[in-house]
C-alpha cells in the first residue's frame, strides 16, 4: 500500500477537494496522511503559498523514509482521472 502525504491548511478549498477525492480512491490502495501546515512553523514556511502539496512516502534500503514530491494534480480532475494520475507515480 502506498502512503501519500497531503500538506494542507484549514479553509483551503483546493486542499479539501483533493483530500475528498483521494479518500475515494480504491486502486491503487493508498494510505493518506494529512499534515496541517499551520501546526508546524517549518511546514508553514515551506508550503504556505503552495498548498495543496502531495508527496509519496517510500522506504528505501537504508530503512529511512524518503518523501518524494508529486506533480500537483489539476483541481478539476475527477476521482477516476486522479486515480489514473496516481497510477503513473505509485
Amino acid at each position: 500500500m502506498a502512503t501519500l502525504i497531503l500538506y494542507s491548511k484549514p479553509g483551503c478549498h483546493l486542499c479539501e477537494g483533493l483530500q475528498e477525492k483521494l479518500e475515494q480512491i480504491q486502486d491503487p490502495p493508498i494510505e493518506l496522511e494529512i499534515r496541517d501546515i499551520t501546526s508546524r512553523d517549518d511546514w508553514f514556511q515551506a508550503y504556505q503559498y503552495e498548498v495543496p502539496v502531495l508527496l509519496k512516502r517510500e522506504n528505501m534500503v537504508t530503512d529511512q523514509w524518503v518523501e518524494t514530491l508529486l506533480p500537483r494534480p489539476a483541481p478539476r480532475l475527477s476521482v477516476e482521472q486522479l486515480q489514473r494520475f496516481l497510477q503513473k507515480y505509485l
